[in-house]
């Protein structure tokens, strides 16, 4: 099983491997696309005025702000994918604590769609760094870019193998699946959850690690913790499985 996940806002400061190079990350053919956009995000930071900075970090705390506009993407200290990220998902998740064979599992089962590094590995190297949702490089589109460059490398990579997407939705315009996969779908008290569904979403990789599925067969199979399914809903090519909360 391939599992598609979204990257947090927020960041550790873990650095125990050094700068990024090509066998950092998963395609190293495509290294040279990645390495341009890092470029060309360094050039921003060098020029970019304050209310520039501030827009691209999605930040007004000037402390902050000077802090990652000095940050060089290509020359500091890295760790893996997996531990940089920090949000509510990765909480819940918890990886520092799951037994080496899960987290084995989620090193190399689980891809991450970076808003500034494109489709990462769980255990590909990257340093600290900000770049707000959404945001764009003097008008290029960052989504659309690692979309065009990665699609087919990624559909390589997934192969035959059963797809959980477990991104949220503007993470999708990185690269959109073209084949049949499995999607889930939150309910608490009979209506959606929006922010809480990222912990939902880190509780449910949590417990794939642990029982690492080899199929949707035995995906359906596996007692995820205060959550029961609904329904199933079909789409052309997606199953999307609604649960609902029983906390």
């Amino acid at each position: 099983m391939k599992i598609l996940f979204s990257p947090s806002e927020t960041k550790t400061d873990i650095t125990n491997f050094g700068a990024i190079q090509r066998k950092s990350f998963i395609f190293p053919s495509l290294y040279e696309k990645r390495l341009s956009i890092l470029q060309h995000y360094q050039t921003f930071l060098q020029e970019a005025n304050t209310l520039s900075l501030q827009k691209l970090f999605g930040y007004k705390d000037m402390e902050r702000v000077i802090y990652y506009s000095k940050m060089n993407p290509l020359t500091a200290f890295t760790c893996k994918a997996i531990e940089r990220y920090s949000g509510v998902a990765y909480d819940y998740l918890d990886f520092k604590t799951l037994d080496s064979i899960s987290q084995s599992f989620i090193e190399s089962h689980v891809m991450i769609f970076s808003n500034l590094f494109g489709p990462l590995l769980a255990k590909d190297l990257i340093p600290d760094y900000k770049l707000h949702q959404g945001e764009s490089l003097n008008g290029l589109n960052l989504a659309s870019f690692y979309k065009e460059s990665f699609s087919t490398a990624i559909d390589e990579w997934i192969g035959d193998e059963c797809v959980l997407d477990l991104r949220a939705g503007f993470y999708e315009k990185f690269y959109t699946l073209k084949r049949p996969f499995v999607s889930m779908k939150f309910l608490k008290n009979g209506k959606n959850v929006s922010h809480f569904a990222k912990a939902y979403r880190g509780s449910v990789l949590r417990t794939i690690a642990h029982y690492r599925p080899k199929d949707e067969k035995e995906l359906q199979q596996i007692p995820f913790l205060r959550l029961k399914i609904k329904e199933i809903i079909l789409s052309k090519f997606k199953r999307e499985y609604i649960f609902e909360s029983i906390d």
